[in-house]
């Protein structure tokens, strides 16, 4: 393997060494200067996320183990810059006085999750898909617990990690049956030899089971709200939106390009989660206070929406999911980069601490009100252009009640998304949230999402260009 090979896999050499500096800029600086971390590693992500954009060859590795395609690239380039959105929201909250003795381990565990992420995008096999997927779980659980003197952030941690296990166990033991009946976990070997037969499906009943735990699709979400009100707002948003996205994308590709053979079956399972994931998931947000844990069920819900995409099971559908995705990540951040601020400042959480917002920081709430607008699909905004190329996806495989069902649930989540703007502007409070200013650095984060939720709304050429690598794939 020459080093033009070795460099397919430059996305992931780029993050191990951007965490291999921080590493030994927190050795060699002293604890005067360990401030300046925080400055370093934004810088080094940022120069990480612009790399993944310069022109890459495409190829496999390690006997077909590692492969990356154009769309794989824009996957990643696409979780990088949610990955750094998070970065920079997250600066004032590492500032804070708890965590000022052990905000390097965050950047670490965070780039590792990411390149677990990375290495199960670009797998050729199941041994490298569940490789990856362990290597971004297992950090991934320690920054839920990373509030180490709260108890909710520690059971939320134990939580996620049992879960976890118990999913992945799942999960293994239906690929195992795979390696039985097929002789191989190769992707491309697979592909034509899977036949509909009582094994195989079973087989993938424990293999979507193990990834529905992963994507928190119901009914195997219980673990989601609890996880995601223990974690600190910056880990829960890269929870719903980085971790959700991956998992999403690559079980789209597993499910293209393993299964195809048994496409009726897994269209028929999907449909029924997409269905109970989307309808539950929003009738439990409806009756959330806590604002991490309404995103939670709000993030469960969008999950369903992602599955439209899936179960089209075409070119389309897979753009529509990237694109979707992109939209998502823009929305999404941009209510818990509003969400980390307030909670940095004053502490609250809850939809009630809202009320009357708009009148002492009307900034923020117009920045919360356009990205909640995003996620209930509302025009002229990102979000309605993502579901609607969801939708379409769905429909031209025939699924008009599905798509129906999902209008429905779209209406329904526009109801509770607008309880929270009602607070912000409607509600009237004698004590408000104070003004405050944010630092340059939300200020920051915040202007990003903004950006991207007009520019994947208003720019087509967004949309052609992921349909171009998705077509390519």
């Amino acid at each position: 393997m020459n080093l033009n090979s070795f460099l397919l896999m430059r996305h992931e050499i780029v993050l191990i060494a951007v965490a291999l500096i921080i590493l030994i800029a927190e050795i060699f600086t002293s604890d005067q200067n360990k401030g300046r971390i925080r400055g370093l590693a934004v810088i080094l992500f940022a120069i990480n996320a612009i790399i993944g954009f310069l022109p890459a060859e495409t190829g496999s590795l390690f006997g077909g183990m590692y492969t990356t395609v154009p769309l794989h690239i824009v996957v990643k380039n696409i979780l990088n810059i949610g990955t750094l959105i998070i970065l920079i929201q997250s600066n004032t909250w590492l500032k804070s006085e708890e965590n000022s003795d052990k905000f390097p381990e965050f950047y670490l565990l965070l780039i590792s999750t990411l390149v677990g992420m990375f290495y199960m995008i670009s797998a050729g096999d199941f041994l490298m898909f569940y490789l990856g997927l362990e290597l971004a779980t297992i950090p991934l659980a320690a920054l839920v617990a990373y509030d180490r003197y709260r108890n909710n952030s520690a059971e939320g941690g134990i939580k996620l990690i049992l879960s976890s296990a118990f999913s992945s166990g799942i999960m293994l033991y239906g690929i195992s049956m795979i390696y039985g009946m097929y002789g191989s976990i190769y992707f491309d070997m697979l592909n034509p030899a899977i036949a509909m037969n009582s094994l195989t499906v079973l087989a993938f009943i424990f293999f979507f089971a193990g990834m529905a735990f992963k994507i928190s699709l119901v009914p195997f979400h219980l673990w989601a709200a609890d996880v995601y009100e223990g974690a600190p707002v910056n880990v829960t948003s890269y929870l719903s939106v980085i971790s959700k996205g991956a998992a999403v994308f690559i079980l789209t590709i597993i499910l293209f390009k393993v299964f195809p053979t048994i496409s009726d079956l897994w269209q028929k399972v999907v449909w029924v989660i997409a269905v109970m994931t989307m309808t539950i998931g929003n009738l439990f947000a409806i009756r959330q206070q806590n604002l991490k844990r309404f995103i939670a069920f709000s993030s469960i819900s969008q999950a369903g929406f992602f599955l439209l995409g899936v179960i089209g099971g075409n070119q389309m559908g897979m753009t529509a999911i990237v694109y979707y995705m992109l939209v998502y990540i823009f929305s999404n951040l941009g209510v818990f980069g509003v969400i980390a601020a307030i909670s940095n400042q004053s502490g609250k959480e809850n939809i009630d601490d809202y009320n009357g917002l708009y009148h002492t920081n009307p900034k923020l709430s117009l920045t919360m009100m356009l990205a909640l607008f995003s996620l209930a699909g509302i025009p002229p905004v990102a979000g309605f252009f993502g579901k609607f190329f969801l939708f379409t996806a769905a429909a031209q495989k025939g699924f008009y009640i599905l798509v129906l069902i999902a209008t429905i649930n779209t209406i329904i989540s526009l109801y509770y998304y607008l309880l929270v703007v009602k607070a912000m502007f409607i509600n009237k409070s004698e004590t408000p949230i104070p003004y405050f200013k944010s630092d340059f650095m939300t200020k920051l984060g915040l202007g990003l999402c903004i950006a991207g939720l007009v520019i994947t709304g208003f720019a087509s050429g967004v949309w052609e260009m992921i349909a171009k690598m998705a077509f390519g794939m």
